[in-house]
């Protein structure tokens, strides 16, 4: 503005740069994941079963926007599963616990992760590991749209008997698509309904269950 009434400068274009300090680009991820208060960080355990996932979405997540979700199927239906959920309160002043008192009011048990460094520096990217056996498991990597419902559409496309047993996502904020690696347990007589039902999905989507890094 000083320069345009100093100069006298008219019928121009202007762009306009502020910086609040001097910062590397490697730290932005951690300043932006402190400063964003409109994000909530939970773990919650569930029954292992297919559609338990689907479930808990449906009764205390949705619509909320989901910007993180780990979860491994530990390798046994008789024990009970533990999955990292991070989402967007919505309305921005609604409280997480609001979310917390709908969980335990449908007999999940649950914990609230806000204030736990641990959970946001470490526990996050530790979730699962490799279950000593899974049958019948799929890997895959896809493009889910970063869109509200994009979730949802996804395991509402995924029949009762097809067993989720890995999910890992998070949302970067840069892009239109979210990276999502998916694990799913589908017996070999039933891979080319599987392979139909997401190509009627929509979905970009790779293989990755004979990559040596998974192995």
């Amino acid at each position: 503005k000083k320069f345009i009434e100093r100069t006298g400068s008219r019928d121009c274009t202007f762009a306009a740069t502020t910086s609040g300090s001097n910062i590397d680009f490697d730290r932005l991820r951690f300043v932006a994941e402190r400063a964003d208060s409109t994000e909530a960080l939970i773990s919650v355990t569930l029954p292992e079963r297919p559609g338990a996932l689907l479930r808990l979405y449906e009764e205390c997540i949705h619509p909320r926007n989901v910007t993180e979700l780990s979860y491994r199927f530990n390798g046994d239906f008789e024990r009970p599963g533990s999955i990292f959920f991070g989402f967007q309160r919505s309305p921005m002043k609604e409280s997480h616990q609001v979310v917390l008192d709908q969980l335990r009011q449908k007999g999940y048990e649950c914990t609230d992760l806000m204030d736990n460094e641990l959970a946001k520096s470490h526990v996050r990217y530790l979730c699962g590991g490799r279950p000593s056996q899974v049958d019948n498991e799929l890997i895959f990597r896809f493009e889910f749209p970063e869109r509200k419902g994009a979730l949802l559409q996804f395991l509402k496309s995924l029949r009762s008997e097809w067993n989720i047993s890995l999910f890992h996502y998070r949302s970067c904020g840069a892009s239109d698509v979210g990276e999502v690696l998916v694990g799913m347990q589908v017996h070999e007589s039933q891979h080319a309904e599987f392979h139909a039902s997401l190509d009627e999905l929509g979905y970009k989507y790779a293989s990755e269950t004979h990559n040596e890094v998974y192995k």
